[in-house]
């Protein structure tokens, strides 16, 4: 297993204080949704039978068409391996697209991980995700809950996993960086550039 902290990755969460829990049906059997993008599609599957809530929340965006025009901004790679990290996209946490955060469905209740091809949440605090997911490249386990651990053990929220375009995947984090982009949110390294548009995401 290769390590990423979950300071790295909280790094990029961006900070929205709690509101109000999201309550919402959970969608009834396996349902899938494409991301379109000018390097190709991205095609997840979504475990709501196990992360009802965050799945859910994930598709109110979907439904509501809010991640239309939104980016994928952000590559994170390991140093010792270069095709293991993600990519992080959403609405970039904007005031008019931001529903109310949800409550944090941890990988020890939901019985997921964040193996290749998962699809997670951002977050800074537990219970801070708005829209902002990422895609994980080769194994990032270590970015489950774990309770043994000191201070933020709660990991992240995994509610999916990629069913097909994990070329693409590929392609997003091999993307251009910017030298500059970052630096004042500790994600210097990271920040595409160009931004990789996320044309349309609808249910399959």
């Amino acid at each position: 297993m290769t390590a990423v902290t979950k300071r790295a990755v909280l790094a990029g969460a961006g900070a929205l204080a709690a509101s109000s829990a999201f309550a919402q049906t959970p969608p009834a059997g396996p349902t899938r949704v494409t991301i379109h993008t000018p390097l190709g599609d991205i095609t997840v599957e979504l475990a709501a039978d196990k992360a009802p809530i965050t799945s859910a929340n994930f598709l109110r965006y979907v439904d509501a068409g809010r991640f239309n025009g939104s980016v994928f901004y952000r590559a994170m790679t390991v140093l010792a391996d270069p095709l293991t990290g993600l990519i992080q996209g959403g609405a970039k946490n904007d005031p008019a697209k931001a529903f109310p955060p949800i409550a944090h469905e941890g990988t020890k209740t939901t019985g997921l991980s964040h193996k290749d091809g998962a699809l997670s949440m951002a977050r800074y605090a537990p219970g801070t995700a708005t829209s902002e997911f990422f895609i994980c490249l080769g194994d990032l386990s270590s970015l489950d809950e774990d309770p043994s651990q000191p201070g933020d053990n709660a990991g992240f929220a995994a509610f999916g996993h990629v069913v097909a375009g994990m070329d693409v995947v590929k392609a997003i984090v091999k993307a251009p960086i910017s030298p500059t982009k970052g630096e004042s949110d500790g994600m210097k390294g990271q920040m595409l550039d160009p931004e990789v548009p996320i044309i349309s995401a609808k249910r399959a």
